[in-house]
């Protein structure tokens, strides 16, 4: 039974959060001994942060188990995170993170998460990324159950807005609830909250006029006051502010909170075009997963940030759909009539990449080599003639998930100080301090494996500091 946080009383430690990132750490610092008290921002149905529309987390391991069809090494992993971010991570801390991920699959089975065997597809994931059996929602279900189990204590619709600090050392949060704002006092603090992506002013900080044409498949709650916050009392802050997993998703979706259903994992099965039917980026660089968290940021610099994905009927069922069905047309100039687009411009551009393919033997399993010539930009894997009717489109702006500007940590998740050295009691772990690891790009799962390692890193160390 959930015991709600009473505001009257201190608490070793205080997770500001709701996610996986917080549970981890509300878990372990409880397991060392502490008193700890959740203060989440969002009501409790729509608790979990963008935990709640996640699928899976990436974690090295040794070998196949019952659920990763192989081993998925430290050296790989690490090769597949510098691939990504084109280098622009912490090499220590990136390291330190895919070591301790191999204990993670036991330490999170142990509250209780439980996993499936991956899906096919396009994801090829069955070897690197263990998938929650129900889903984020469930995974999230089985850490909150765990955590009240231990005697943590939890309050929703509770946002922590400002921080009473004695220099370096904090010493109690205000916290802003239905009734009121209330202090909260506690020996250590860990900042889980996530990042500012639903904050759409602060977005325009980065980007400019253009964040009004994205849509966030995130939490509507990350608004990024904690971050702000902390910056404010003298925290060291890391990452670039236009940073961010960005993909590309149905553009029909809601303005927040789209979740996984409304992204696109048809890609590298057809073209992508903007509003000027003009194609901008090869569309078969490299598998799904390590790629799709691009396309956000490309179809960020086209005119009026939409693009349309085209493709025909033979790839239809090679992927999971978006909640939204196809727009669908008889020929490619009915189809570019339903799009808005200049049916002329269209069939002109598919002519083109029609003729550019040259013969191979297609399969959506591995990097296939079926490859265009004299384009530009070339497709370097799964190209075929868009020819077999009907023909098919989604339309597509930037879906932004989180931001990676944030609090820079040391690898004991603690906060450093802009003048040096580091707080004397704060933590962060997760989204809000995951530019550490994510400078820039991202692979399937890592978001996961960040808040994970990191909570659980965070909570072992605010649990042992309050305890001292």
């Amino acid at each position: 039974m959930e015991r709600t946080v009473d505001f009257s009383r201190p608490y070793d430690v205080i997770v500001a959060g709701g996610g996986n990132a917080a549970l981890c750490a509300a878990i372990a610092a409880r397991r060392s001994g502490a008193s700890v008290a959740i203060v989440e921002k969002a009501p409790r149905f729509y608790r979990g942060g963008n935990t709640r529309h996640t699928r899976n987390m990436r974690c090295a391991h040794d070998s196949a188990t019952a659920t990763l069809s192989g081993p998925y090494t430290e050296e790989e992993f690490y090769d597949d995170l510098l691939r990504v971010t084109q280098g622009n991570t912490t090499p220590a801390l990136a390291k330190m993170m895919i070591r301790k991920s191999k204990d993670m699959l036991t330490w999170i089975t142990e509250q209780g998460v439980r996993f499936q065997p991956s899906l096919g597809g396009t994801l090829s994931l069955g070897r690197t990324n263990s998938f929650f059996l129900g889903g984020g929602r469930s995974m999230l279900n089985a850490l909150y159950r765990t955590a009240a189990g231990l005697g943590v204590h939890i309050a929703y619709e509770a946002e922590v807005t400002d921080l009473e600090m004695d220099g370096p050392r904090f010493v109690a949060a205000e916290v802003t609830t239905p009734a009121g704002r209330q202090r909260l006092a506690g020996r250590a603090l860990v900042a889980a909250s996530g990042g500012f992506e639903a904050n759409i002013d602060w977005l325009k900080e980065g980007w400019g006029e253009i964040a009004e044409n994205f849509l966030i498949r995130g939490t509507p709650y990350n608004r990024g006051s904690l971050l702000r916050t902390l910056i404010g009392k003298g925290m060291k802050q890391i990452g670039d502010p236009t940073q961010c997993h960005a993909v590309a998703i149905d553009a029909r979706a809601p303005k927040y909170d789209g979740g996984i259903i409304t992204r696109l994992d048809c890609v590298v099965f057809g073209i992508v075009v903007n509003n000027r039917c003009e194609r901008f980026y090869d569309e078969g660089e490299d598998i799904w997963p390590k790629r799709y968290a691009i396309w956000g940021r490309l179809v960020a610099a086209q005119p009026d940030q939409i693009a349309y994905i085209v493709f025909d009927a033979r790839s239809l069922q090679l992927f999971m759909p978006s909640l939204f069905p196809p727009v669908t047309g008889a020929t490619i100039e009915e189809l570019a009539g339903k799009l808005g687009l200049d049916p002329v411009a269209l069939r002109a551009t598919v002519d083109g990449f029609n003729a550019a393919v040259q013969p191979g033997t297609f399969d959506d399993k591995i990097l296939d080599g079926c490859h265009t010539e004299g384009l530009s930009p070339p497709k370097t894997n799964w190209a075929r003639p868009i020819e077999e009717a009907p023909f098919y489109a989604y339309p597509v702006r930037p879906g932004i998930t989180f931001t990676y500007l944030g609090v820079e940590v040391d690898e004991d998740a603690r906060v450093q100080l802009a003048g040096g050295g580091r707080a004397e009691n704060i933590w962060a772990a997760g989204e809000i301090m995951a530019g550490n690891v994510l400078g820039r790009g991202y692979a399937a799962g890592i978001g996961m494996t960040i808040g994970s390692v990191f909570g659980r890193i965070a909570g072992e160390g605010a649990g042992s500091h309050a305890k001292r």
